[in-house]
């Protein structure tokens, strides 16, 4: 096994590969407006709290200073831009470490070639840009990932600073996800391969469980005062419906296409190139991945969750990438990284464009549950937000409403500090929030055509009256990819039944 690596001694070609992703991440982070989910964790930093509804709160807290101080969105997007490189970095020494053989490959050639499967992976681009529980969790499970390479080996075992680095890791990877625990559980496997049944009558791992559980209690504290809600929540979304082979199937399929094929050489990687003494870490990619994919099967997964299990596969793609390419197969190797290149380029230059030129001449259809410009999602928000205010000022209103839960999330923080209602019969963090509009109350109606939903008027199921404000159109590059309508809405009869706007 290799000596451990600087984390900032790379050479030239990686320093030069994350100076472009990072140059890329910088100038869409200042172009774009929030994401739904980026709008939703923004939000848990305008409201303090142990936690939360969907996720623990540590996306929240770590947002915290900068939203207090209202730092505009490029400030905030600098966060998961930091920690995207603190991961690359990571990932970088990684690979570094964990090869070995009898014809070692030239330094640095494993670190460029596992940032570049993180650099061309399509997905991951989105959580170096916006800040998401999942983007925590990725750099937590490699520095996990560092401190249990350390703790393999029989002479730092019994030293008790890396077992208190390690329960304080695991403790904040606690506080950013749920699934987390997937982390701590390759730990375990890891550890107790190594180590064996002996592990447990060391005094130091026990603290480290002390540590994580302690660090965790804020969440636990808040469940137990919100009737267990978020562990409940949780447990209903991941139990899923009725499992078929079909829906893993297609969950394979999407995990190439958001990540990539390059990743796959992790496993050559594993086989070939790392210290057989450390192939144990090849369970913080299959705990997560399995167990998602079996829950997928139920209809429960979606194609960011794996990404801390990708992202631990890195170092051993890039190990086995590397030494594919001296042994020859560049061919293959080379189409592969053009293609993977290609897509990335091209999800980025369409969020950049509002997908044009692709996606044009669509203002939105309105007769689906999915808007049908998914990047018209990140342009216009900000605006309509700053309408909301004038309007509902000019009004009288004191609150605004909308019909779907994923409209609130931007209009909650854009519009701010106008309490946001969502009309629709299901709890979520925005009942906690604001609850729900009151029977009889007034207040600002607020449309979008990508995903429009009927004015509901009626004694039963709406309004007693509703009228047409304004109407505001979301551009980019001089097309028109949104329109927001905006009603003074009076006499809510208390009881949501949103539908969707049939053209």
């Amino acid at each position: 096994m290799r000596s451990t690596p600087p984390l900032l001694n790379l050479p030239r070609a990686s320093w030069l590969l994350l100076a472009l992703a990072c140059a890329l991440h910088g100038v869409l982070g200042a172009s774009l407006g929030l994401s739904v989910d980026e709008a939703h964790y923004a939000l848990y930093a305008a409201h303090p709290d142990w936690s939360y509804f969907d996720h623990p709160p540590l996306v929240g807290w770590a947002q915290w200073p900068l939203v207090a101080v209202h730092a505009p969105t490029w400030v905030l997007r600098l966060l998961p831009e930091l920690l995207w490189l603190g991961t690359a970095l990571l990932v970088h020494g990684l690979a570094e470490r964990l090869q070995a053989g009898a014809q070692p490959l030239a330094f640095g050639r494993a670190g460029f070639w596992a940032v570049l499967v993180l650099a061309f992976a399509p997905l991951l681009h989105v959580l170096g840009i916006g800040l998401l529980p999942d983007t925590l969790l990725v750099f937590w499970t490699v520095a996990v990932m560092w401190l249990t390479l350390d703790l393999m080996d029989v002479a730092a075992v019994r030293r008790p600073m890396p077992w208190l680095l390690l329960g304080l890791l695991l403790g904040l990877a606690g506080l950013s996800k749920y699934t987390a625990i997937f982390v701590a559980l390759a730990v375990a496997l890891c550890l107790l391969q190594a180590h064996g049944a002996r592990l447990l009558r060391n005094l130091w791992p026990w603290l480290a469980v002390v540590i994580a559980v302690v660090l965790v209690l804020p969440v636990v504290y808040w469940n137990h005062t919100n009737h267990w809600i978020s562990f409940t929540y949780q447990a209903q979304h991941g139990a899923g419906g009725g499992w078929r082979a079909v829906q893993v199937v297609r969950f394979l399929l999407v995990q190439v296409l958001a990540y990539g094929p390059l990743l796959w050489w992790g496993w050559a990687g594993v086989r070939r190139g790392v210290v057989p003494a450390l192939r144990p870490v090849a369970w913080f990619f299959v705990v997560p991945f399995v167990v998602l994919a079996v829950l997928a099967g139920g209809g429960t997964s979606l194609p960011h969750w794996t990404a801390p299990a990708w992202v631990a596969l890195a170092p051993m793609a890039g190990i086995g990438l590397a030494r594919s390419v001296r042994d020859g197969r560049r061919r293959l190797i080379a189409v592969l990284v053009v293609m993977q290149g290609a897509v990335s380029a091209a999800l980025l230059g369409l969020m950049f464009t509002a997908g044009q030129p692709f996606i044009t001449n669509v203002n939105g259809q309105g007769n689906s549950a999915q808007p049908s410009n998914p990047f018209a999602d990140l342009y216009g928000w900000e605006q309509a937000g700053a309408q909301a205010r004038t309007l509902a000022a000019q009004q009288g209103l004191h609150s605004v409403s909308v019909q779907n839960w994923t409209l609130a999330s931007r209009l909650g923080w854009y519009a701010r500090p106008l309490p946001v209602h969502v009309l629709e019969d299901r709890f979520d963090q925005f009942d906690l929030w604001a609850g729900d509009l009151p029977a009889g109350a007034d207040t600002l109606l607020v449309d979008w055509s990508q995903l429009a939903y009927t004015v509901p008027l009626g004694a039963a199921h709406g309004f007693t009256d509703c009228t047409l404000l304004a109407t505001q159109d979301a551009q980019r590059l001089g097309a028109t990819i949104a329109t927001f309508r905006f009603y003074a809405c009076h006499g809510w009869s208390g009881q949501p039944q949103p539908q969707l706007h049939s053209p």
